[in-house]
């Protein structure tokens, strides 16, 4: 592979890609996929991000196997997942479901796992997950109502996404904020950055 080494975020995530465009870096391809991310029996939040951005990492690569202009790219794939003790939350597209997990969040402490997988052009895989505690207010109904009708919820781990309205939600957050948006970008960038991609590159033309 010559010249500069390409990324591909195996990831649709608008916010995932804003957030990498926010450390001055542009994937030069988006190539979500597909996968099963239903918990394992048992399975433990932390275990869980691990495997699916694992999971993730590995769909992309396999798929990338019969693109030739993308083969041998860097891959940054990863998976967020929404706690309280040991139970997950699910990525709510239902109202109930919604409503559940903010009336389980009301009031409470709960925690956010985000597992970053990258794949190097020689394939290999390097991996790190951050954590972070969040705690939410007590949620009215009025609350919980109104938040439902914003439709921000949907498809997003445990019901809420901290940067629109639901961050005015939160009383108090211990670790990484860009944890809980879908992507830890100090360990993101340190993950690239130790395996030698050009981070930098971007950041002459950012102001």
């Amino acid at each position: 592979m010559s010249g500069r080494p390409k990324l591909v975020l195996a990831s649709g995530s608008p916010r995932r890609l804003s957030l990498l465009n926010q450390a001055g870096i542009e994937p030069d391809a988006l190539r979500p996929v597909d996968i099963d991310e239903t918990p394992t029996k048992g399975e433990l939040p932390r275990a869980c991000a691990n495997r699916l951005a694992r999971a993730k990492a590995d769909a992309a690569l396999k798929a990338l196997q019969f693109d030739d202009e993308l083969r041998g790219s860097f891959i940054l794939a990863a998976d967020t997942v929404v706690a309280v003790g040991r139970r997950i939350l699910p990525k709510a597209d239902l109202v109930d479901e919604a409503s559940q997990c903010l009336r389980l969040l009301s009031g409470r402490n709960h925690r956010v796992y985000t597992a970053v997988c990258l794949v190097t052009p020689k394939e290999n895989f390097r991996q790190r997950l951050v954590e972070t505690r969040v705690r939410f207010k007590r949620l009215s109904e009025e609350d919980i109502q109104a938040y439902i009708g914003s439709g921000e919820w949907r498809g997003k781990a445990g019901g809420y996404a901290i940067q629109g309205i639901a961050g005015s939600f939160v009383v108090k957050l211990v670790g990484s904020y860009t944890n809980v948006v879908g992507l830890p970008l100090n360990e993101s960038i340190a993950l690239l950055g130790g395996e030698e991609f050009p981070i930098r590159t971007g950041w002459l033309d950012a102001g």
